[in-house]
């Protein structure tokens, strides 16, 4: 798969920009020293792969990538088939499981299904350092998820943002409530899935707020590999 077109049209323009450049040279210099860096980098974009910016339906917005060997893939909270489920998004399944009918946990944590019907999952930062959560916050990352949000805000008709974490709920504040639905929580993470993230119903809130937009619902049920 490759970007799609109108989202690589704006990473062209952030690209030209000083602060791109100064992150990508950052993210560079580190790997070549020999630091890993998750996801690799030709997963970094990943979530810019599987839906347009006219037909994103919600935006799920975390803080930054899993920072353990082989979870991170680029798109915010999935893991590949083959590797364990994180706690976040045991989590996650554990609302779904009380938000949505018929939802069953599956035994993966691999949600590319979401991101075929129109879901972005995407993280404030989009790099990490192995084992060390948050090391690449401040680098740039979070201008760049500004001017994608600030895209959606503008050229997408309608759609629902789920910021999760302090982090993204930053990110909510210019949203236009006329033309989108804006849902915020705790971060589904064990530290603070307890302050509010249970209960929050956010699956069923979005399916109701398309299904108004006379738009299709996303199915948030997840098939078994």
């Amino acid at each position: 798969m490759s970007i799609k077109p109108l989202w690589q049209k704006l990473i062209n323009v952030e690209q030209n920009k000083a602060y791109f450049q100064s992150l990508m040279n950052n993210v560079d210099k580190q790997r070549k020293a020999g630091i890993t860096i998750f996801p690799p980098e030709n997963e970094v974009l990943n979530a810019f792969e599987s839906v347009d910016i006219p037909d994103v339906k919600v935006v799920i917005l975390g803080q930054d990538p899993y920072h353990g060997e082989g979870q991170a893939h680029g798109l915010a909270f999935s893991v590949l088939p083959n590797i364990k489920i994180p706690p976040s998004l045991v989590n996650i399944y554990k609302e779904l499981s009380t938000d949505i009918e018929n939802f069953i946990s599956p035994k993966h944590g691999c949600l590319d299904s979401w991101s075929k019907q129109g879901v972005l999952l995407l993280n404030t930062v989009l790099t990490v350092q192995q084992a060390n959560a948050h090391s690449h916050a401040k680098l740039g990352w979070e201008t760049f998820t500004d001017a994608v949000i600030s895209e959606l805000n503008d050229k997408n008709d309608h759609c629902v943002f789920i910021f999760w974490g302090a982090h993204a709920r930053k990110k909510g504040r210019n949203i236009d409530s006329d033309k989108h639905l804006v849902l915020s929580g705790p971060h589904p993470s064990p530290l603070s899935s307890y302050r509010g993230f249970f209960g929050s119903k956010p699956f069923s809130q979005a399916n109701q707020w398309l299904r108004n937009q006379g738009e299709d619902i996303i199915d948030w049920r997840i098939n078994e590999k």
